[in-house]
């Protein structure tokens, strides 16, 4: 069974990906962001690091090259990306199933998006005179088509169901949990060549597939019954991203031992 992240690995982590952006030319500016940024946070919280890229290098560049590091030096797996406004946001899993969030951002547009942003070194940007009111559209995050896709998203989900339960937030931790188990069925449908949008191939599914997913439904909105579903939920996803022959399917199954 995997061992969850200790809070000194994750610490050590934040260190090291400092260091490796404070040393490269390209990176003008680091904060930390997140729950971790104004002293709150706990054992669950992941780890989320935004940089500020100089104008006159493409941040996917850099991007690419913080990215080969942590595969190559930290054993990191790739599980999303999302971009918004200006912004590139990738997500990875590190051992002891830990989640760290990398965003990267031109320099003239790098500043707070929030209140939950500590500087650690460089300047951010002026701000703007008038800046637009965020969008409540910002942050949609559309159903992946590509099932690799479709499983990164799963595992981030998998991983915040199990905080959620951890932090007594229980309707937060069945939300995520049924959203586990959509993607996993969206991944057999498009596995099977069955229609993989809103739902409409999942009752086409064959009957011993599905039967993977029957303790996968939370029967009580308590901590027993949410870890229960959670675990049934995880055992599926991985098998059938196994089933897809997934190349981070083992890996990750590994990760996920201490939810399933």
């Amino acid at each position: 069974m995997s061992a969850m992240f200790t809070v000194a690995q994750r610490d050590e982590l934040r260190e090291y990906v400092l260091r490796f952006a404070e040393a490269d030319d390209r990176v003008v500016a680091g904060a930390l962001v997140g729950s971790l940024a104004t002293g709150g946070g706990d054992r669950y919280s992941d780890l989320d690091l935004t940089f500020g890229v100089a104008d006159h290098v493409a941040v996917s560049v850099v991007l690419a090259d913080m990215t080969n590091m942590l595969i190559r030096e930290r054993d990191g797996i790739h599980l999303a990306d999302l971009k918004v406004g200006p912004t590139i946001y990738r997500v990875f899993l590190l051992p002891g199933a830990l989640q760290f969030d990398l965003s990267l951002t031109p320099a003239a547009q790098f500043r707070p998006a929030g209140p939950r942003f500590r500087l650690l070194f460089g300047e951010t940007a002026a701000e703007e005179a008038a800046p637009a009111p965020p969008s409540r559209q910002t942050t949609f995050i559309p159903t992946p088509s590509v099932a690799a896709e479709l499983f990164g998203w799963a595992v981030i989900y998998a991983i915040h169901a199990r905080a959620c339960v951890e932090r007594g937030r229980m309707w937060q931790a069945e939300h995520y949990i049924g959203e586990v188990r959509d993607r996993a069925l969206t991944m057999a449908c498009l596995r099977l060549a069955l229609p993989s949008v809103q739902a409409r191939g999942f009752d086409d599914l064959p009957e011993d597939l599905l039967g993977r997913f029957s303790d996968t439904h939370v029967a009580d909105v308590e901590p027993d019954a949410l870890r229960s579903a959670l675990a049934a939920t995880v055992t599926a996803l991985t098998r059938e991203a196994a089933d897809g022959n997934l190349a981070t399917a083992e890996v990750i199954s590994a990760r996920l031992a201490d939810l399933a």
